[in-house]
């Protein structure tokens, strides 16, 4: 059994986080460029190219964080 520290891992294309190697990416693990659905969703949205082609924009890191600090801008924050 191998241990978690010896499986491979890249970052993600989309946020940058790290992706530890899974058994269900076996076979498909050279074309694996995404951590998740939403990261993969949100490279091909219009408003993330839009924020992708613009360099000066500051933008979170990753998916989640740019929901939340949009929210937060927005008055739309849940309690």
């Amino acid at each position: 059994m191998r241990r978690k520290g010896d499986l491979p891992s890249k970052p993600c294309a989309t946020c940058g986080r790290p992706m530890v190697w899974r058994r269900a990416w076996a076979k498909v693990w050279d074309e694996v460029r995404h951590c998740s659905e939403r990261c993969r969703r949100s490279l091909h949205s219009p408003s993330a190219r839009a924020s992708l082609s613009s360099v000066s924009a500051p933008r979170a890191s990753n998916p989640c964080e740019r929901a939340a600090s949009s929210e937060a801008a927005s008055g739309k924050v849940r309690v």
